[in-house]
């Protein structure tokens, strides 16, 4: 099959694989029609997060499943969208239903040290293949899984409807973040510095019947408006920022991923100011299937801007800024199949 591997120089590259096979009673194989484009995959290839050299790259996956190794709930045939988020259900944290922090991650973390879905086919057990709801888009549905990388970190805030929310950053996981938070009932102001991205975030999210509750500022307007009650960083470098911006007794979310990010705080500012800084990490599977019901009443298919064919992914890189001369895209979404 076809397959996009992380190079031990960094870059993306095109090869062969053999098909994954089934060998576990559960497992399942999927025929990967898309795969969205995370900001995780693009943090791996500008060096700010670590993945296995040789890794076949991609998580935000559906698809197709194509084979199962016994009789199960899925069917050759069945539309689905994969739960990356793997646990072994025997650790202490997962007998605890702590499941996102399962302590036996090492070689799990799919499309980072585990093979993914950059690719024709991907192999995972059934319990993380959730069969899609009647009617439901590819792409809606290739969106799910950030949207349950949402839940978490709004659950971690305890959002209260009508409140005033501050998200850092329009990329699409901020995108997704503002739609699911309009939802909610919360007032918005998103922040961007790219002009680029402020102007595509108003496009997509102009209409929505909650719009009016948002605000696309860039960084310097957002110091003179008024403080929020919850302030999410989806881009994971921002913490400073973010304390800045939040009201008294107020919560951050870390919720970006950043190996490279350091900031100075002021422990005494957060003591004084009574205010909870968070880091949710990733969603617990209960989080999943709520996406995917709550993904039936959001527009997710609207961060998409390209669908770029597997064989082309170079023109993939070039969109989000990896080569070429910064963001020209939203969400974009890496095709294996575009039969289906």
């Amino acid at each position: 099959m076809r397959a996009l591997i992380l190079a031990a120089n960094g870059t993306l590259v095109r090869t062969e694989r053999p098909d994954p096979q089934p060998t576990r009673p559960d497992d399942v194989r999927v025929r990967v029609v898309q795969t969205g484009i995370c900001g995780t995959d693009r943090g791996v290839l500008t060096g700010k997060f670590p993945a296995k050299t040789g890794v076949i790259m991609g998580h935000e996956a559906v698809g197709l499943v194509d084979e199962t190794a016994a009789a199960g709930r899925l069917a050759p045939g069945d539309r689905v969208v994969i739960n990356p988020t793997l646990y072994c259900s025997a650790c202490p944290q997962c007998a605890a239903a702590r499941f996102n922090h399962c302590v036996n991650k090492a070689g799990t973390e799919v499309g980072l040290d585990r093979d993914g879905s950059y690719a024709d086919y991907i192999v995972l057990p059934e319990r993380f293949v959730h069969r899609l709801p009647p009617g439901m888009t590819w792409d809606r549905a290739v969106v799910v899984e950030p949207l349950a990388c949402v839940l978490n970190n709004l659950d971690a805030a305890s959002i209260v409807p009508g409140e005033a929310v501050t998200i850092l950053g329009a990329g699409p996981i901020g995108l997704v973040t503002a739609m699911a938070a309009l939802h909610l009932g919360s007032n918005i102001l998103l922040v961007e510095t790219n002009p680029f991205r402020r102007e595509l975030a108003t496009k997509i999210l102009h209409d929505l019947p909650t719009a009016a509750s948002l605000t696309v500022t860039d960084p310097d307007a957002a110091t003179t408006a008024s403080p929020s009650r919850t302030v999410i960083d989806t881009v994971g470098s921002l913490l400073g920022t973010a304390l800045r911006l939040v009201d008294t007794a107020g919560t951050v979310v870390i919720m970006g991923f950043d190996d490279r990010a350091r900031v100075t705080v002021e422990p005494l500012d957060i003591l004084h100011r009574g205010l909870r800084v968070i880091g949710a990490g990733d969603y617990n599977a209960a989080s999943f299937p709520r996406a995917l019901a709550l993904a039936e009443r959001l527009p997710l298919e609207r961060i998409i801007t390209h669908h770029v064919p597997l064989d082309e992914h170079e023109k993939a890189l070039e969109l989000i800024g990896v080569s070429g001369h910064g963001y020209r895209a939203a969400k974009v979404v890496i095709v294996s199949d575009d039969d289906e």
